[in-house]
């Protein structure tokens, strides 16, 4: 069996789709998760783009231990200088180069002539090289370049030092039997490609990404750049959990494997979509909510007869739980702690009491607590705002003929304030109440409301995306009261607002 290495760009990549920025705390909490699910390299972010990014690479490079951790950066020195300054300090850092090589790209985007992408390439390697052993090399818009051109700046990448190849289809365009004979192309005239790893980086425009990945494995790749749930610009990256679930179910096919956990990736799709707010779509291979329901009646009799019959993965397989037992208002912290662990969380005695309150004041509203249940106490991010903005208590007055009013009462730093809005529903009247209190002109994008469990108490998950500034925040809630979850979105959003003004008020000064 081939050992496939699962190059993990969430961070980096997939944070560039709209609506997916993730805060420090976010970022440090996926990359931990990331390193427990077992991929090989975590691309952390491009740290010359901002202080915030470089702050986020060097967080990252100094949590992670297992795996490597990359950024990003051009062939220039000054990128190179900003992600070794963000990576020193990892326990296995990687530089990651890129340059376009396509036509399209050298004359309208870098205004350059191929000799001077080649001498950029020889040049920018090996100063990366004099600073750090594992660098990636990777050919921007590989796909619709002259192959000709791209295998000769393959090999002065790996004479320059290179110890990685990537070759990203990066708009998307390809089909699986382009990627599949450009990778064999590669194979036999890049120089000294036999020496380094060759990966596949593919978009998902065309949606093709994942058969494009798996075909590039056919045809030697030996490392897959991909993302959690599939996130990234346009239309997305390759999935992350496809690729390696592919490789698992069809192992004889392909002969290759990941190091990956798999009983990890159904809690790391899931912190994600928490985290980011987009919810996971029911029908989203591997992890989605219907992949492994039936509601057929042939169907339902085949997996009854024998689950084989039309499931060719176990739910198991990737860390969906199962529990047959009870929780309710009269659990203990022992009996929590307990299934929080067959679900595969471990809790310090720390997070242990804030999800035991969390999961007592649900425990009155709800009879019975179901794996989902804890899953979004466990998960939800708008409960992590210590130091912030604390919802205390709020009363909505809504109906037909009247004006709907919203009384909100908050606290931070132990001052509490109230106060009364009109607007032209309930969540109107009671946003303007927020930034009444917080005195922060925050204006709404989006909203959306989703159940994460099932039933007339289930929970229900608010994620509302709002703009201050130039800057679009996603903040969630949840909550068995539809309206308190909104109102908790909105506060998760505001303390992300006021995180990063605090941010730029220390840089300031």
């Amino acid at each position: 069996m081939r050992r496939i290495k699962v190059f993990d760009t969430t961070l980096r990549d997939g944070e560039q789709s709209p609506g997916c920025s993730m805060n420090l705390s976010e970022k440090l909490d996926m990359a931990r998760q990331l390193d427990a699910l077992g991929v090989d390299v975590i691309e952390a972010g491009f740290a010359i783009v901002s202080p915030e990014d470089s702050k986020s690479v060097e967080a990252i490079a100094k949590t992670v231990q297992n795996c490597a951790v990359a950024s990003l950066a051009r062939c220039a020195k000054g990128d190179i200088d900003a992600a070794w300054n963000a990576l020193k300090e990892a326990k296995h850092p990687r530089i990651h180069l890129f340059i376009a090589t396509s036509e399209i790209h050298m004359e309208y985007k870098l205004r350059m002539t191929r000799e001077q992408v080649l001498e950029s390439i020889r040049e920018s390697v090996s100063y990366a090289k004099s600073l750090c052993d594992d660098i990636e090399f990777s050919t921007e818009d590989g796909s619709r370049s002259d192959r000709e051109f791209l295998a000769e700046c393959c090999s002065v990448a790996v004479e320059a030092g290179a110890t990685v190849l990537n070759i990203p289809d990066t708009v998307g365009y390809c089909t699986p039997e382009e990627m599949y004979d450009l990778f064999r192309y590669l194979k036999e005239h890049v120089r000294g490609v036999e020496n380094v790893d060759l990966s596949a980086h593919c978009h998902d425009d065309l949606g093709m990404a994942v058969a494009n990945t798996l075909a590039c494995i056919r045809a030697g790749a030996t490392q897959v750049e991909c993302t959690v749930n599939g996130i990234g610009e346009r239309a997305g990256n390759a999935s992350l959990e496809e690729i390696v679930m592919a490789l698992h179910t069809r192992a004889g096919f392909y002969g290759a494997e990941t190091g990956v956990h798999t009983q990890q990736i159904y809690k790391t799709s899931k912190l994600l979509s928490s985290i980011t707010g987009v919810p996971i779509p029911p029908s989203k291979a591997i992890v989605g909510a219907n992949a492994f329901a039936h509601e057929s009646g042939i169907h339902q009799h085949g997996v009854l007869a024998n689950a084989q019959t039309y499931e060719i993965m176990k739910a198991s397989d990737i860390g969906i739980p199962k529990s047959t037992m009870v929780l309710g208002k009269h659990s203990g912290k022992h009996a929590l702690r307990e299934r929080l662990e067959d679900m595969g969380y471990e809790v310090s005695d720390e997070q242990l009491n804030v999800i035991f309150t969390r999961f007592k004041k649900l425990a009155d509203k709800k009879k019975t607590i179901t794996s989902s249940d804890l899953e979004a106490l466990v998960l939800n991010r708008g409960q992590k705002d210590a130091g912030g903005w604390q919802l205390l208590s709020h009363v909505v007055n809504v109906g037909e003929g009247i004006p709907n009013t919203a009384y909100v009462k908050m606290s931070r730093d132990g001052q509490e304030v109230e106060e009364v809005a009109i607007g032209t529903g309930p969540l109107d009247a009671s946003f303007k109440a927020i930034n009444r209190i917080t005195q922060m002109d925050v204006g709404l994008e989006s909203f959306s409301l989703n159940a994460v469990t099932d039933g007339e108490d289930a929970i229900g998950e608010a994620v509302v995306k709002v703009h201050y500034g130039s800057g679009l925040y996603t903040g969630t809630g949840i909550s068995t009261d539809i309206i308190e979850s909104s109102i908790r979105a909105y506060v998760n959003g505001i303390n992300k607002i006021a995180a990063v003004e605090r941010q730029k008020g220390e840089q300031a000064s």
